[in-house]
């Protein structure tokens, strides 16, 4: 039974185009894509501001290995605006924290898979928040200046508290440790919207279930997956927002799902989702860091019951 569900849910899927190059939004979807989009504009700054973050390691160390109050000025003045930074990415954290639960309501609420096909400029957004994820966890995660300047941040605020030295310090300690624990994590953009849904799952009367996100979920896994394979589009970076697309609802669907999105029941064509990533090339762009993604960001892969066939293909 569980596997003819799943043949339904791919065939459902593959019925259903999203149009990511032309959605507009309807009156209906409009308030909150505006909401929405208000947000989200801001992504590909902060994408630009991550990337070129180069931090202060070389005046850090001038700092630690030579210590004195010429070179620890130095360095808290050059982490100082780093800092800034951070607190900007971790400012869009609490955005998408706030605004995610309402589009989960707009497009899993009473039927998911009419709701992609009719609100696809909310599908489109679905997308966009996917997209703006995998690629800032990416980032962030080869980038190891981010946690060693707010790690020597931290260490060093209450000294220059002591010594009447934070006159500028906008990020104080209660917002510095959460914004360490926000740091602290591999994958902090995923993580934010993994716990985001579940909590709102738990809330009383949230106006959707666990179920219906799900199938909302694994429907925008396989119909991103299908666009793929039968190449409806033939933007190469249309292609790769699908793929992103496709990755972060399977990652998200592994969180939220009870068994997670390896089992042999699982309505997300999981098999279909990996052997895409590990083939897909367009010359440019590289699927390596969304399949990491899929290794690291899931909780669910090495479970006793992943079949042994999708735990080699991700080996």
């Amino acid at each position: 039974m569980g596997q003819l569900l799943n043949h339904l849910n791919h065939h459902n899927a593959a019925q259903i185009f999203l149009d990511f190059d032309n959605a507009v939004p309807s009156p209906q979807e409009q308030d909150l894509w505006n909401q929405i989009h208000q947000v989200l504009q801001q992504g590909p700054a902060l994408l630009d501001k991550l990337r070129k973050y180069t931090g202060s390691d070389t005046w850090i160390r001038a700092a630690i290995t030579n210590p004195s109050p010429e070179n620890d000025d130095v360095a808290w003045n050059k982490v100082l605006p780093g800092v800034d930074q951070l607190q900007e990415f971790y400012d869009f954290s609490l955005h998408l924290e706030q605004l995610f639960p309402k589009l989960i309501v707009a497009l899993c609420k009473d039927d998911p898979r009419s709701n992609l096909g009719n609100q696809q400029a909310l599908a489109k957004q679905l997308g966009d928040v996917f997209d703006f994820v995998l690629r800032f966890d990416d980032a962030k995660m080869i980038n190891p200046a981010i946690q060693n300047d707010f790690s020597y941040y931290r260490r060093t605020l209450s000294r220059m508290k002591l010594a009447k030295k934070d006159a500028n310090i906008r990020v104080k300690d209660e917002l510095a440790n959460k914004m360490s624990l926000f740091f602290a994590y591999p994958t902090p953009m995923m993580k934010v919207l993994s716990e985001t849904t579940a909590k709102f799952l738990t809330t009383p009367n949230c106006g959707v279930t666990a179920e219906s996100v799900t199938i909302a979920l694994s429907y925008m896994a396989n119909i991103c997956l299908d666009m793929v394979e039968k190449h409806r589009f033939t933007s190469m970076e249309t292609n790769m927002f699908c793929l992103r697309a496709m990755t972060g609802a399977t990652i998200l669907y592994d969180h939220i799902a009870p068994a997670g999105v390896f089992t042999k029941r699982s309505p997300v064509n999981v098999r279909g989702v990996i052997q895409t990533l590990k083939t897909y090339t367009d010359g440019s762009n590289s699927t390596d860091g969304l399949i990491n993604a899929l290794r690291f960001t899931t909780l669910h892969l090495n479970d006793a019951d992943t079949p042994s066939q999708l735990k080699q293909l991700l080996a």
